[in-house]
């Protein structure tokens, strides 16, 4: 699996939500997931991929990393692609 494109979507940076980002990736060059979000959680960010709330209110996740390796390789990249569109947001705050 090659993540071959990583679009961030920053959520408002002034808001107190715990959603931080959204990132859409594309696999291969073939196959888009999209709404995958980062999110602040007590012990720091994470990845939550996207799901659809089932009629018993859980949430099940509607497409997942198949094992532990791909989901940490996943989170990587979606981690280093989240803080660098903070970077680059910051820098056009201060440019402003």
């Amino acid at each position: 699996m090659n993540i071959t494109d990583v679009r961030m979507h920053l959520h408002r940076r002034d808001s107190e939500s715990r959603l931080k980002a959204y990132a859409d990736i594309t696999i291969d060059g073939e196959f888009v997931v999209h709404d995958i979000k980062v999110i602040q959680g007590d012990s720091g960010l994470f990845m939550a991929m996207p799901s659809r709330k089932m009629a018993d209110d859980r949430f099940i996740d509607i497409a997942h990393p198949i094992n532990s390796e791909a989901r940490t390789k996943l989170q990587g990249i979606i981690m280093e692609a989240y803080e660098k569109a903070v970077a680059e947001d910051d820098g056009l705050e201060e440019a402003e």
